[in-house]
Parts: structure tokens; sequence; C-alpha cells
């Protein structure tokens, strides 16, 4: 039996093999099946529509950029043992998790990972407390972690204001270029960094370290809200996993900071129309790989290991996924 790495309490409940059979990357990839384990066994509940809802968002899957950052920053700063990381990979999924059942409440949208949303089945009061659910059970995964909520609390608030910041520029029709990337540095970028960063700080990692891991952690966040916007303009619904055109129609797009509004007819074509003109599609790529080559020269203060190659080729799957 395990103890849990922060109480020294039994780890009965989710059993996690400390030592992780493996050699290199296979033991990141035995932590992630422990991660995906203990997300469906923290969302059971009696009460069957939050169990059933819960586990159907996760049932659907998802690139688990997240959790595998945490990990591999844990793994790349020293630690030999994955499991002190596995439940908060696991906290940091269910945030995310929680936040695009809750966007997809706002946004009408009935696909999300390949399969119907949790609103388009349950309704949007249930998928709203499936939500709320899911980002409770994230107290209970980080409660061991002491101070380490306070890096919890300020990525959530800044996802929470990223939103909100979000909404009110459609609403006000002030989407600028500026208030773009004040808006995606909170509502995504702030969540990768803090990943990256919580891997670093569960290995104890020096300052110089967890610095790089926040550049990191930022500019693949940057990076990745950048390249979901592009796809939201040239992917559609089959090829996304989830449905395509709302973040467009609503404003929230990165071509779309310089557009707003339309002069008649569908309010989407009228903008895909306009997005699509010039060289905006190709700039915006651009700018996520210059973010992403940014991310990936911090790296270098760490060291050379399997991890920390690992971690630079997640930031170019980041940059180059068509999905």
């Amino acid at each position: 039996m395990t103890t849990h790495p922060f109480t020294g309490a039994p780890d009965t409940d989710t059993q996690l093999d400390t030592a992780f059979p493996g050699d290199g990357l296979n033991r990141i990839d035995t932590a992630l099946r422990s991660v995906e384990q203990l997300m469906f066994d923290i969302v059971d509940s009696d009460v069957d529509v939050l169990r059933d809802a819960s586990r159907h968002i996760l049932q659907a899957g998802g690139k688990r950029i997240r959790p595998r950052m945490v990990l591999l920053s844990h793994a790349a700063t020293g630690s030999g043992d994955l499991s002190a990381a596995v439940p908060a990979a696991a906290a940091i999924e269910l945030v995310h998790t929680a936040s695009v059942v809750h966007d997809d409440i706002n946004d009408h949208g009935v696909v999300r990972r390949g399969r119907p949303s949790v609103n388009s089945i349950w309704g949007r009061t249930f998928a709203l407390l499936t939500g709320d659910f899911l980002f409770t059970k994230v107290y209970e995964l980080m409660a061991p972690y002491g101070e380490l909520n306070a890096l919890f609390a300020e990525a959530t608030i800044a996802l929470v204001e990223g939103e909100t910041l979000q909404a009110s520029a459609v609403k006000d029709k002030n989407l600028s270029r500026e208030v773009y990337h004040k808006i995606i540095e909170r509502k995504t970028a702030a969540l990768f960094k803090m990943g990256a960063e919580l891997g670093g700080r569960l290995s104890a990692a020096p300052e110089k370290q967890l610095e790089a891991l926040r550049l990191y952690g930022n500019n693949i966040g940057l990076a990745f809200q950048i390249v979901d916007d592009i796809l939201d303009l040239t992917g559609d619904s089959e090829q996304l996993g989830k449905t395509a055109g709302i973040d467009i129609e609503q404003g929230k797009g990165f071509a779309a900071v310089q557009e707003n509004g339309g002069n008649g007819g569908d309010p989407m074509d009228a903008f895909k129309a306009r997005l699509m003109q010039g060289n905006r599609i190709q700039q915006g790529r651009q700018q996520a790989q210059m973010l992403v080559e940014t991310g990936i020269a911090a790296l270098d203060a760490l060291p050379s290991t399997p991890y920390r190659d690992a971690m630079i080729e997640l930031a170019q799957v980041v940059v180059n996924r068509s999905s």
C-alpha cells in the first residue's frame, strides 16, 4: 500500500503504483492511465445524473495535454516518483473538463469531443450542475496539497476572468487584438502555466527551473488557443470533435479581433468570408509558432532528459495539430 506524498496517509482510494513499471516515457503513459482511473473514481456519486454526466464527458477522452504537462514537468525536474503528481494532474484535467461543460452551455454546443455534449443530453440545468460538481471534486483531489492550492486558485480565477472578459468584449463589440491576447492569456494559458509549474514544485525544482516552466506553459497555452481559434475557422465538427464555428459566430476567434459584426445575411457566413481574406490565418499560425519556439527555448534551464524532449515534442504537437 502506498501513502499520499503530502499527508503520509494510506493511499487506499487511488491505489497508485509508486514504481510505475517501465522505463523512460512508458512511466508517463502508466501514470496517465492512473490519472484517468482516478478521475472516474472521484466523480462517483449516488446522484445518478452527476455521476453519469461526468463520466460521459470523461469517456469522450480528449488530448489530456494539461495532465501530461504536469507529469512531464515533474519528471523533467528530477522526480522519480510520479505518484506525487497524479492527483494534481487529475485535478487540472477536471478543471478543464468542467470549463468545457460550462462553455457548451454558454455556446449552445451540441458536440464535444466527438460525442453529444452534456447539455444536449441532460439539458442546461443539469449541465451547469455537472460542471459545478466537477469543479468541487477538484477541492477533494487538491485538499492534501496545502499551499499548492494557491496556484490552483490563481489559475482558476484567471480562467473565469478570461471567460468573462470574452463575453463582455463580444457584448460591447470591443474585441481588439489587445483584448484578445488578455482573454486567451487568462482563460487558457493560465492553466497551462500552472500545470507546468505545479509539476516542478512537486519535485522541489529550483526557482530558475520553475521560471522556465512558467514561461514554457504560458507560451504553449497561448499557442494552443490561437491554433484552436484558427481551427474553428478552417475545420468542421467531425474533424474538431466539437460544434464548429461557434467561436467565430460569437466573434471570439483569432482573426475576428479586427472584425466585428456583419453587413447582413448569416453572421456566421459574414465572419468567415471576411476572416479568410488576406493572410490572417497564416499570421496566426506564425504567431503560434513563435510562441512555441520561445517556450521550447526556456526548457534549456532543465537537464537534458527524455522527459524534456517529450515536453518539446508536446509543444510541437500543440502548434501543428489539426483537431
